[in-house]
């Protein structure tokens, strides 16, 4: 039973956009802001708190949630729940929340961004004319306009870049493996072999699940009857960085924007993962950037409000059932 009280206190773990202190007070909530905690520390305390709003820094696992025998809740700032142990969760009855409505205009956005920079060599033709080069020929672009678009996974992210394209005269498909969320007039229901057939841009909007870690191998862009271009906004591990230089090399992938890398931490890059990391940076034809997708100044407020909301509905529809 979820029901409100002077030790209704959550603890908040990661940086987040301030405005949501005052958000859980007004919704008569106790927030505790410790984004700079250590996880020992937070094993030490957890005990004390109905609920913990994570970002990306603390891992959700038995051992945090052995210690935490009052929580209610766990909720993520973002949409990626990869970080959190879904079995151990739901076994003790935690209700998972997540802010995908808070980020996914940011996304739709940030997708048609790289698309059109990479499509049109703003990168390369800015860097360029910085240094007095002035090379029309060589930044020739291509069009958006005619191109198949295929989105894989068609939840918020891929609604809202569906949207987005709705403008540029594409024929867009999109696949998702529960098809019933593919139901609007943005996108075509697509199978594989649609998109195998006919796409020259395929999109991820997918979460990292151990099921589909390893579903973007080499026989499956081979699939695709044309050499395409690939947006990854959702997580690099979809697909390895070598898989990325094989394919470009080969030229069965034209160019890549890439937002989330297989491995972030940079520095902590394997000789392998080094290797193909420098390709990658080398190469005019791929576009990065440091996982910024959902990462606008509207969205940082906005993740707040739907987390608030959410959390405050678990508590009304508590009350409810009484």
């Amino acid at each position: 039973m979820f029901e409100k009280s002077l030790q209704s206190k959550i603890l908040i773990v990661d940086e987040m956009h301030l405005s949501l202190m005052p958000m859980l007070k007004d919704r008569g909530f106790i927030p505790d802001y410790q984004p700079t905690i250590a996880k020992e520390k937070v094993l030490e305390i957890i005990a004390d708190y109905e609920g913990i709003i994570v970002r990306s820094k603390l891992k959700i696992d038995k051992a945090l949630l052995d210690k935490a025998t009052r929580l209610k809740f766990v909720a993520r700032a973002g949409a990626g729940l990869d970080q959190i142990d879904l079995v151990e969760t739901q076994n003790r009855n935690i209700c998972l929340l997540n802010a995908p409505e808070g980020n996914r205009d940011a996304v739709g956005e940030h997708c048609i961004g790289m698309i059109l920079c990479l499509f049109n060599k703003l990168n390369i033709a800015d860097r360029q004319v910085r240094k007095g080069i002035w090379d029309r020929e060589a930044n020739r672009g291509i069009e958006l306009y005619g191109k198949t678009v295929g989105i894989i996974g068609y939840g918020n992210m891929g609604k809202a870049f569906a949207q987005r394209l709705l403008g540029f005269g594409c024929q867009v498909l999109a696949y998702d493996l529960n098809m019933s969320k593919v139901s609007d007039f943005f996108v075509s229901r697509s199978s594989l072999d649609d998109l195998f057939a006919d796409v020259d841009v395929l999109s991820l909007h997918i979460p990292l699940t151990p099921e589909n870690k390893l579903f973007f191998t080499e026989s499956f862009f081979q699939r695709f009857k044309k050499n395409i271009f690939v947006v990854n906004t959702a997580r690099g591990e979809l697909i390895e960085m070598a898989l990325l230089k094989k394919l470009i090399l080969s030229g069965k992938i034209r160019g890549a924007c890439l937002d989330v890398l297989e491995n972030e931490k940079l520095a902590t890059l394997s000789p392998a993962q080094k290797e193909a990391f420098d390709f990658l940076v080398a190469t005019d034809n791929v576009l990065f950037t440091p996982h910024v997708a959902g990462w606008t100044e509207e969205s940082y407020t906005r993740i707040n409000e739907v987390l608030v909301d959410k959390i405050e509905q678990l508590y009304t529809k508590s009350a409810e059932k009484i």
